[in-house]
């Protein structure tokens, strides 16, 4: 069995140099997948100070891509983990990154509370794990942590637990490295390759808006005052971990809904 694939997502990064130093945090732990969501620069990646900063990761942001929205970043993920310093009172739990991964990878665990909820996933049918940055100006918006399984925090001083976005990622994919190594060794392993069996979040994404819709056609859901469905849905198939053909049936449902609801 192989390690799933890793992607770093930067969403809509405000300074040039912090993407340079990401890119060396994760070539130094082995990663290379960094796509960078709306940055404030669209030549991002090849600004002198991203070039300067990078240090000998100049392949990294050779790789990296920039795209419009977080879906297109999302495309062939299926286990996705947000980073916030405060947990939200509604959404994902939230978890240290350590325990998350010893509860991902189904090794021992030492820390974790026992009563924490199980992780659902699939290590032979998993595409990919992200890991989302939010803006170093405001961090991650609300709707974009509620999309995600997990919501990771980096135990901080709680006197100052402010960290650098470039520092962030190299604690997470140090950690994460870690994981992967008791799990399938050091950094001689390949990444996943096999064709996906599970819905990648994009295509989640997909599927929620269609029932968004048919829950409004039918009169299920006002969307003057949503009560937190379709984030509370979102959590729900986080956790079901569907396949693109149980995606298929769900869609289908969708759209059976919205042809009874039309006048005949």
């Amino acid at each position: 069995m192989s390690p799933p694939r890793t992607r770093f997502v930067l969403i809509e990064t405000s300074h040039a140099g912090n993407v340079g130093a990401v890119a060396r945090a994760m070539k130094v732990m082995g990663f290379d997948d960094l796509v960078l969501v709306n940055p404030r620069w669209p030549d991002v990646l090849s600004r002198p100070e991203a070039v300067e900063r990078a240090s000998g990761a100049a392949d990294v942001l050779a790789r990296a891509r920039c795209v419009a929205t977080l879906d297109e970043a999302l495309v062939g993920m299926t286990h996705l983990c947000a980073t916030a310093m405060t947990p939200r009172d509604f959404g994902p739990p939230t978890r240290a990154p350590r325990d998350h991964f010893d509860l991902l990878l189904k090794q021992e665990l030492l820390t974790l509370d026992q009563q924490a909820p199980a992780v659902d996933f699939d290590l032979e049918s998993a595409q990919g794990v992200a890991f989302l940055f939010g803006s170093e100006r405001y961090g991650m918006r609300n709707q974009d942590v509620y999309r995600c399984h997990v919501a990771l925090s980096i135990p901080t001083d709680p006197d100052y637990g402010s960290l650098n976005l470039a520092a962030a990622v190299q604690l997470l994919a140090y950690d994460w490295r870690q994981a992967l190594a008791g799990r399938f060794g050091g950094f001689d392993v390949t990444p996943a390759t096999a064709a996906p069996r599970h819905a990648d979040a994009a295509q989640l994404a997909a599927m929620l808006a269609h029932w968004q819709q048919a829950l409004v056609d039918v009169g299920f859901l006002d969307p003057a005052a949503p009560r937190k469905l379709m984030p509370r849905l979102q959590q729900l198939f986080n956790r079901a971990q569907p396949t693109l053909e149980e995606l298929h049936i769900l869609r289908g449902i969708a759209r059976a809904m919205q042809d009874a609801s039309r006048p005949r």
